[in-house]
């Protein structure tokens, strides 16, 4: 297609589930495009951007779909993720959420939630500065938190969120198995999304920030 067309009108009718699990999505595509490799100044300001917009209003619309000023924010957010990924593409997170939906026939969206804080813990030991950015942008106020601090805000107010709109669960509970771990991890290493992750991963370390979410 050449042209999209948002119109908040048309999402008032979402369910929450799908409301909550798109919105967690399009909260990942901004998050990984402003920590991917392939970041630029463009992709940059419109990440953060998304992310206000989504932190700052997931929750109203899936409290309340019919709220259309939340609405019309929340595909604002969503628009400018796209945006920023489209150009600086993804990560580990939508690595590994692939092989979940692909194995597992999972929701994408609600596997990008479980797995974004725990990966962004993994990323933030090579670009702290940039999870210190993604928590001011979240309204936290970073001004008297030392760098460690702001992060590990950063990765609480995203599971924090998760929980609040319902995606915050566990993998064993959604039928994935550790069996599964290993050969879903390796799929992941050879994803194109992997390219962009700003710290590289072996097999073990992929399976182990899968087991931190079973």
């Amino acid at each position: 297609p050449i042209i999209a067309v948002n119109d908040s009108e048309l999402m008032v009718a979402m369910p929450k589930f799908l409301t909550a699990t798109t919105g967690m999505d399009a909260l990942t595509h901004a998050v990984e495009a402003y920590v991917s490799t392939a970041a630029t100044p463009i992709t940059d300001a419109s990440a953060i951007k998304a992310i206000e917009l989504i932190v700052n209003n997931l929750e109203a619309v899936v409290t309340n779909g019919q709220d259309r000023e939340a609405r019309d924010a929340m595909q604002y957010g969503e628009y400018l993720a796209g945006m920023a990924f489209s150009n600086a593409s993804l990560g580990y997170v939508h690595s590994m959420a692939h092989q979940l939906g692909g194995v597992y026939d999972l929701s994408h969206g609600l596997c990008n939630a479980i797995l974004l804080a725990e990966v962004s813990r993994f990323n933030a030991k090579q670009v702290p500065e940039r999870f210190v950015d993604i928590a001011k942008a979240m309204g936290i106020d970073t001004a008297a938190m030392t760098q460690e601090q702001a992060v590990n805000a950063a990765l609480e107010a995203i599971d924090a969120l998760s929980e609040k709109v319902g995606t915050k669960q566990r993998l064993a509970d959604l039928g994935v198995t550790e069996d599964k771990l290993a050969f879903m991890a390796q799929n992941a290493l050879n994803d194109a999304c992997s390219l962009t992750n700003p710290r590289q991963a072996n097999l073990a370390e992929i399976v182990s920030i899968f087991k931190a979410r079973m």
